[in-house]
């Protein structure tokens, strides 16, 4: 059970929707995220909201309802995809997601998509692989406040 409640913020593809399925129990199966989705315990927003400085109001404006900012990062995303302080705009904990750890070449290419979530706010930084089921329950005991 989840007791802080998670925005997932990321670009398109990074697997925030994934996220939300495993986090809550669900089968995995692709779902491309068009509108915000609420849920008792998270957050999923469309990855365009990202991409496209013209939406960060409405991340703004949705964040509102968490406790705890997610900002989510497939490390197969090498660019940089949130700008350096971007936590700085959400008075609340922000927190690092590194999905698609099983597709990393090396510990470096981890490390740095790492040095980018810390760059943008993250306070601490998750790894996460659905596909070897890593890093799900360090999060949620996280949320938890375990």
């Amino acid at each position: 059970m989840i007791i802080k409640k998670i925005i997932f913020m990321g670009a398109i593809g990074c697997g925030k929707t994934t996220l939300c399925q495993a986090l809550r129990g669900e089968e995995i199966k692709y779902d491309k995220t068009q509108a915000v989705s609420f849920y008792p315990e998270m957050i999923d927003t469309p990855g365009e909201f990202i991409l496209h400085r013209s939406y960060y109001s409405a991340l703004t404006v949705t964040a509102a309802d968490a406790q705890v900012i997610g900002l989510v990062q497939s490390v197969s995303e090498q660019e940089q995809v949130f700008s350096p302080s971007f936590g700085a705009i959400f008075p609340k904990e922000i927190i690092g997601i590194i999905t698609k750890t099983d597709l990393a070449k090396d510990q470096s290419a981890i490390d740095h998509v790492a040095a980018q979530l810390k760059a943008a706010g993250a306070s601490k930084i998750f790894q996460v692989s659905i596909v070897k089921g890593q890093g799900i329950e360090e999060l949620s005991e996280h949320l938890e406040g375990k």
